[in-house]
């Protein structure tokens, strides 16, 4: 188990609200910082509804549910924390201004992991004096049912960091990946745009609808890909031959598609075409509503595989 107790979340937006129930089933403290008044409120409605989530998945045996408090400053929040997850807004001047706020109340061994989607580590430790306590932590949302999290960490990041933050996001019940070169986007949310930008590009040139796009990826490769990575799948879609034979078979196929792929841009009139599609996907449901169906296919699909992975 790792020996990490204490956390703090800087940012109580979803992602924040979402790391928290986490923390907090993983038998952990939690302090909490959001400058907007309401943010108490929203988070604890938020963890309650989360933590029976995680009830459901067998993630709450350690559960702390009430041991979350509210603070009015960054600097307070981290002052005896241990592991730091922040959430702030995704602009620079934010988090490097969030950064010189926190640093001096830091303890010697904290470790303080952002969330940033977008952002490199680079351009994050530019705003610090001694940049060794950060490390890039990205998770999918929401973190407490999404288990990957994307760490990247570099020569100016403590010796010991990346490893007693595999530990901690390991025993929290996450899966990590290490990013040995970072790039706007990360993997996963690259791996996301080049899977979108086909789907939106099939979406304005009426090969189908975007309810049936979505169909399509739900219905079909979204449940392989659930199970394995595409790399792996391929190597087993030759049998005995493997990796080689298929692309062996399969290469000329996939450079004429790759040639083929669009390259369309979010204008005025394509995101319109979007968001007409999507409504009518909708049939008039909210978002909160699609939300709780996702979350509940979600811990349906963790429940089928979590004994699997472990």
């Amino acid at each position: 188990m790792s020996q990490i107790e204490r956390t703090a979340i800087l940012g109580g937006g979803v992602i924040g609200a979402s790391w928290a129930a986490l923390f907090l089933g993983a038998g952990r403290s939690v302090t909490v910082f959001d400058p907007d008044p309401n943010t108490e409120n929203t988070v604890r409605a938020y963890v309650k509804r989360a933590l029976r989530a995680l009830k459901e998945l067998g993630l709450t045996d350690r559960a702390t549910p009430d041991a979350m408090r509210f603070v009015s400053t960054a600097a307070e929040a981290v002052a005896d924390a241990e592991f730091v997850q922040e959430n702030v807004p995704e602009r620079l001047p934010i988090k490097h201004a969030t950064y010189a706020e926190i640093e001096p109340e830091l303890s010697a061994d904290a470790i303080v992991s952002s969330s940033t989607s977008g952002l490199t580590l680079e351009a994050l430790q530019t705003g610090w004096g001694d940049p060794s306590p950060l490390i890039l932590g990205h998770p999918f949302n929401p973190p407490h049912l999404i288990p990957l999290v994307e760490l990247t960490a570099n020569h100016a990041t403590g010796s010991d960091v990346l490893d007693r933050t595999e530990a901690f996001y390991s025993d929290i019940g996450k899966v990590t990946i290490l990013i040995k070169k970072g790039m706007p986007g990360h993997v996963a949310n690259r791996l996301q745009a080049a899977v979108w930008r086909e789907a939106v590009h099939m979406a304005v040139e009426g090969v189908a609808s975007v309810e049936d796009i979505d169909k399509a990826m739900w219905a079909g490769p979204g449940l392989r890909w659930a199970a394995m990575g595409p790399t792996s799948l391929f190597h087993l879609g030759a049998g005995k031959g493997g990796l080689q034979a298929f692309c062996d078979h399969f290469k000329d196929t996939f450079n004429g598609w790759w040639d083929d792929l669009g390259d369309p841009r979010l204008n005025d009139d394509v995101i319109r075409q979007l968001v007409e599609g999507m409504d009518a996907q909708a049939r008039g449901q909210s978002t909160e509503e699609l939300s709780a169906q996702r979350d509940e296919l979600l811990i349906a699909m963790q429940k089928a595989t979590i004994n699997l992975r472990t």
